[in-house]
Formats: structure tokens, C-alpha cells, sequence
């Protein structure tokens, strides 16, 4: 059975591997977000920058629950 700190590790090594990918996620939107620009699909191109707004925000708070997660 895993105690408190092994779950706090466990659980902060998870949420790590998903800031990675939400990491990754905001790049191939971004280089989507470029070629919609460079290709006249302006207003589709809004609409990823505000989703690239959405996991920058939400990589902000994930990133302080590892944090919280690792000083326990």
C-alpha cells in the first residue's frame, strides 16, 4: 500500500507527464495557428490563439499543484 508521500509522488509525476503533452499540444496549435494566418483563415486562427490562451492558463495551475504536490 503506497503512503501519503508516495501518492503525492505518484500524483505529481502524473500531472507532469500531462503539462508535457499540454505543452506539446499548444505547439502543434500554435504552428496550426501560424499556417491559418499565413493562409487567409483569420478567424479561425483567433479561435486556436484562445484555446492556445486556455492551456497556457491551465498549464499555470497544473504546474502549482506539482508544486504543491512535491513540497508535501
Amino acid at each position: 500500500m503506497l503512503d501519503n508521500s508516495d501518492c503525492n509522488i505518484a500524483a505529481a509525476d502524473a500531472l507532469t507527464l500531462l503539462l508535457h503533452n499540454q505543452h506539446a499540444l499548444g505547439a502543434a496549435i500554435e504552428e496550426i495557428t501560424k499556417w491559418l494566418s499565413e493562409n487567409g483563415v483569420e478567424s479561425v486562427a483567433d479561435n486556436a490563439v484562445v484555446a492556445m490562451e486556455t492551456l497556457d492558463t491551465n498549464a499555470k495551475a497544473i504546474t502549482d499543484a506539482i508544486m504543491r504536490l512535491r513540497q508535501a
